[in-house]
């Protein structure tokens, strides 16, 4: 396979030479002809999740083995603490593991990568060489607040767009680094290119990489130039165009697809925008991770923008979905409220529901009968969540398994033993997963229980069973950790690894030996402690009154005293520890290659584990979703063209409120399909736009809903303009942030759109606000789109005059005599009435309860009664209009029913007479009001 170029970032230096090859290659990034940002990568490891109660045993005994390596300075320590081993950040992999840098590094390379670099920007193409100038070698770099994630980012992402006329034809491809799945998807984009910025805001990206044409100084893309305005605290890498080939692409495909998913094939095979951007992310991961996958490893998958509802960035941040607004940290969130999962991939599965929820009924219902089930029977509840809150994150185990190093070194082999540990102890919970579920009714569990009936979760465990010792298992504690792993492999499978680690342990033996004559030379109560860093040292803890002359003896080194403990070694000590460190390096290296053996014969059987990785993050994101119906009295939703709320709160107020919220009552059809809400500030009119689209999400994930009853229309894209704050990074004012959005709403909003707009207008004069609103609501009149439009601007109230799929609705008030300050004081209700509100003046109202001045409010009185009486007027219904409103009306609700109703022959027949008495009384009301009107 052709090796990338690797490039050097130091923008002073000239064009690369074989002189200069050497010295550049030891520069702090690096590139496949390509360019990055000067900002630190993040960690790799340190995105990795790590399962609770996991300490970092796995890993941390070998960061000592590597610092003989000279590398680069390192940009971010590694994470101590994955239990996969020590994995390092992406560009130290590289470097430090694999290219062993310093003296004699020519040989210690792999003789493939050239070694005179070449910054493909900076030659062949004078007109773009001034780009290096801009952003030193690797691009640009980029993520706004709104998309800061709780889980740490550990996608890459791969993007291109077509050129010439078919541009606007966007191709992206995904890998997770915690899970071996690519995820592929093509579509149109208009030129706001909304969903490409959507799409990659739920991905939450490490890295997104692009062609370096998109970025040609003076003429980049507008699609680059969006990207990176959206995204400034993402690394972004721009690869040579000749990376994104949709050919190489679906031979990568072809090579590394599992045999359980080889259909995608026939999905893609002519999606070559797609096919492109997959080349080049497979072609960077093996670069920066030094590895490629084995054949027929990979879950790949195509997934059109049509299986999902779309929430944009803005959205998800105004309905606090995954990120607290007033505190990042704490959990009252959307995600707070129903995770309650037990495993990371539960967790992450939860958090991409959340953001794209689903839009087929019969998948939610199937989802809606898992969770009735696990409600209605406490034996499968329990039984099933024991089971699930075992398993460690199998994603981020199959990532690793399916990578074959380059290279053999210490911390490879370490990361392989330990995973081997790991895939036998998440085999050995497959029988009782399957007993857990064995009784169980619903489609969707029996399909998961199938799952299990596959062979090859047997076969790959007695292979396993057959190297490896039944005991060896995870265990806390560095020490205890390299035990497992030196001892992993069963005795008599290989004669020298068994006099290896008969040398390991005289060693250790002869340690604790040693310091145990120490301690009675010197009459000191020493013990024997470990670190990963320091190995074997000495402890001890005592009053320093005790030692002779206040000073520990002389034979001992590198002392070091917290308060009353000492810890310090010898050179003796120093010596053995560097024994043992040599013994250990053989025991690895010997059992690495047992495992490498074992792994070779099960990666024919491993692709099983895709569908245990599948079926446990989806059952405990159900047990999740049970369990916070444990909680609260949610109901099952159901799915029509209406959306009815009977009584429904706010699911985040109910986690944070001593007591329950106040519920309301939501009724939305086709022929009622824009609800103008007023009411005075603070009467709860921000919360109920909220809580109606927290509903709605949680409906379509599959989840219960906090009501009595619900009924929802599915929601292709749900929009909120919400917020009121200005924005200094894009340089927007109030004003002009709210058009931004109201803009990207008018754009992109569709018949099946869930709409919420609260308070548009605000940032300008009253007039042209009003002015605004009016148009923008005739607009979103003429879609079919369920709006909610809360306003303090009760003009726009009469529009329910000209449009009859108009309804007002406001929040009632109370005013209740304050006894201590003789004044009228408000009682806000929250509780939602037809009609527009008869609050009048409710702003001075609300000013007068605060401290401004009574002067200045007596003026604003005045002022204000003046104005109304100047340019307010009530606009009348005439009777025509009357009319056509009652026809209307009942044209929609026998439509209604024509689709939905499920009531027997004598309950339609019933509903069908009243309609016509409620219709015929609106018509001779019409009639009446046209003879007061002649007269």
């Amino acid at each position: 396979m052709l090796r990338p170029e690797v490039s050097s970032t130091s923008s002073s230096a000239p064009a690369a030479s074989p002189a200069l090859g050497k010295a550049r290659i030891q520069s702090r990034r690096y590139n496949i002809g390509l360019q990055e940002t000067p900002q630190s990568r993040p960690s790799a490891q340190a995105s990795m999740s790590t399962p609770p109660g996991t300490s970092g045993a796995a890993g941390d005994q070998s960061s000592s083995s590597s610092s003989s390596v000279h590398g680069p300075p390192p940009r971010t320590r590694p994470a101590q603490g994955s239990y996969f081993g020590n994995k390092r950040s992406n560009a130290e992999n590289i470097f430090a593991s694999n290219f062993t840098f310093g003296t004699s590094s020519s040989s210690a390379r792999d003789s493939n990568y050239p070694q005179i670099l070449k910054t493909p920007l900076s030659a062949g193409n004078p007109q773009r060489s001034g780009y290096k100038s801009w952003t030193p070698q690797m691009g640009y770099s980029a993520t706004s607040s709104s998309a800061v994630s709780i889980h740490s980012p550990s996608v890459i992402v791969a993007v291109v767009e077509g050129r010439g006329l078919a541009r606007g034809e966007i191709g992206m491809a995904s890998i997770d680094l915690k899970s071996p799945q690519i995820i592929l998807s093509q579509f149109a984009d208009n030129t706001t290119y909304a969903k490409v910025i959507t799409k990659l805001k739920i991905l939450s990206p490490l890295e997104i990489i692009m062609s370096n044409t998109a970025c040609v100084v003076g003429n980049s893309t507008k699609l680059f130039t969006l990207i990176t305005e959206n995204f400034k605290n993402v690394n972004f890498t721009t690869i040579q165009r000749k990376y994104f080939n949709e050919t190489k692409g679906l031979e990568y495909i072809e090579q590394l697809c599992i045999a359980e998913f080889s259909t995608v094939l026939m999905e893609v095979q002519s999606k070559y925008y797609c096919l492109a951007a997959v080349a080049a992310l497979l072609k960077y991961v093996e670069f920066i991770q030094n590895s490629v996958y084995a054949p027929k490893s990979l879950k790949i998958c195509f997934q059109g923008s049509e299986q999902t509802a779309m929430i944009d960035s803005s959205s998800a941040q105004n309905l606090e979905l995954l990120i607290n607004n007033q505190d990042c940290r704490n959990n009252h969130t959307l995600f707070g409220v129903l995770n309650y999962t037990k495993t990371p991939g539960g967790s992450r599965r939860l958090r991409s529901n959340i953001l794209e929820p689903l839009v087929d009924i019969e998948t939610i219902n199937m989802r809606l009968d898992c969770v009735q089930e696990l409600l209605q029977d406490e034996e499968l509840f329990f039984g099933l969540q024991s089971v699930i809150s075992r398993f460690l994150d199998t994603e981020q185990l199959l990532s690793v398994l399916v990578q074959i190093p380059k290279q053999d070194t210490v911390n490879a082999a370490e990361s392989k033993i330990t995973n081997l540990i790991y895939l036998k102890h998440t085999l050995e919970l497959v029988d009782p997963l399957k007993i857990a579920l064995k009784n169980c009714n619903t489609t969707l569990l029996r399909a998961y229980c199938g799952s299990l009936e596959d062979k090859r979760f047997g076969i790959i465990l007695e292979k396993i069973k057959t190297i490896i010792n039944d005991d060896a298992r995870y265990m806390k504690g560095c020490l205890n950790m390299r035990t497992q792993k030196c001892y992993a492999v069963r005795s008599n499978i290989n004669e020298f690894l068994d006099i290896a680690r008969r040398t390991y342990t005289e060693i250790v033996d002869d340690i604790a030996g040693m310091i145990s004559q120490l301690a009675e030379k010197y009459s000191l109560p020493l013990r024997t402690s470990f670190s990963s860093a320091r190995g074997f040292f000495i402890q001890m803890t005592t009053d320093c009154t005790a030692l002779p002359n206040n000073q520990l003896p002389s034979e001992f080194i590198k002392i070091s005293k917290v308060k009353n403990s000492y810890t310090f070694t010898s050179t003796d000590l120093i010596k053995m520890n560097e024994r043992c460190q040599e013994s250990l390096r053989e025991i690895y290296h010997m059992t690495y290659m047992i495992v490498c053996k074992l792994l070779s014969e099960i990666y024919e059987h491993i692709h099983c584990l895709y569908k245990l990785s599948d079926t446990v993050s989806m059952l405990d994101m159900l047990l999740s979703f049970a369990h916070a119906c444990t909680l609260s009295d949610y109901v099952r939703p159901e799915f029509t063209d209406t959306l009815a709320i009977k009584q429904g709160w706010h699911p985040i107020l109910e986690k944070i409120s001593v007591e329950k919220p106040i519920a309301n009552n939501t009724f939305i059809t086709e022929g009622s399909n824009f609800l103008i809400i007023t009411g005075p500030n603070m009467s709860g009119k921000s919360t109920y736009l909220k809580q109606i689209a927290l509903c709605q999400i949680m409906a379509q994930i599959g989840s219960y809903v906090p009501a009595e009853y619900s009924s929802f229309r599915i929601a292709e894209q749900i929009f909120t303009r919400i917020s009121t704050d200005d924005d200094i990074e894009t340089n927007s004012s109030t004003f002009m942030k709210e058009m931004k959005e109201i803009a990207y709403i008018l754009h992109n909003a569709n018949n099946k759109s869930l709409i919420l707009i609260d308070e548009l207008g605000r940032g300008t004069n009253t007039e042209e606000g009003i002015g605004i609103c009016y148009a923008v609501c005739e607009y979103l009149l003429s879609l079919k789109a369920f709006t909610l439009f809360a306003t303090h601007f009760l003009e726009l109230c009469h529009i329910e005059v000209l449009y009859p799929n108009v309804e007002n609705m406001h929040f009632e008030v109370q005013h209740v005599k304050n006894t201590s300050r003789n004044k009228e004081a408000i009682l806000y209700t929250y509780k939602l009435s037809r009609g527009l509100t008869e609050e009048k003046n409710y702003g001075l109202k609300a000013a007068e309860v605060s401290s401004l001045p009574p002067s200045i409010v007596l003026d604003a009185k005045e002022i204000t009664t003046q104005i109304t009486g100047q340019i307010l007027q009530n606009q009348r219904s005439t009777p025509e209009m009357e009319r056509q409103r009652a026809v209307y009306h009942l044209a929609t609700r026998l439509v209604q029913t024509a689709r939905n109703s499920q009531l027997d022959p004598d309950s339609l027949r019933t509903y069908l007479s009243n309609l016509k008495k409620k219709y015929e009384t609106d018509f001779l009301r019409a009639e009446q009001f046209s003879g007061k009107t002649e007269e």
